[in-house]
């Protein structure tokens, strides 16, 4: 994503720039920017002061933030569910990965339920076509 050449508060002052009066096409030519970048700006940070400005970029960045976590917690999900689903493991085995599992990822009592982290050898197991047998599990 391409970034401003302006800052939040440089916005947020050619913004009260218009409100004190300055027609938008006048600040469009003086600060070199588009009329459509203008009234996104507007609809963005119209009535904003710098400190709900900062506060908005915080609380996007820790959006961002758990939208990742949720997407990395999906697909690790649905690998565990898909892993389960193939019968890899005895149920010893199964016991350790999901012990495994809670202690060193912080998985919750989905883990506990069942679904399955691989915690050991994954490539190697999954070439070979191999199943983990008791004397694997630890």
């Amino acid at each position: 994503m391409k970034r401003s050449r302006f800052s939040e508060e440089q916005i947020i002052g050619i913004l009260k720039e218009h409100q004190a009066g300055l027609s938008a096409g006048d600040l469009c030519r003086r600060h070199g920017i588009s009329d459509a970048t203008f009234y996104k700006w507007r609809s963005k940070y119209g009535g904003m002061e710098v400190s709900d400005a900062r506060k908005l970029k915080a609380l996007e960045n820790e959006n961002r933030k758990l939208k990742k976590l949720l997407a990395e917690t999906m697909l690790d999900a649905a690998t565990l569910k898909e892993m389960l689903g193939k019968k890899l493991l005895t149920p010893r085995a199964r016991r350790t990965a999901v012990s495994w599992a809670i202690k060193e990822r912080n998985y919750s009592s989905v883990v506990r339920a069942g679904w399955w982290a691989w915690s050991r050898r994954p490539s190697a197991m999954r070439r070979s076509g191999r199943t983990m047998h008791r004397s694997d599990s630890g």
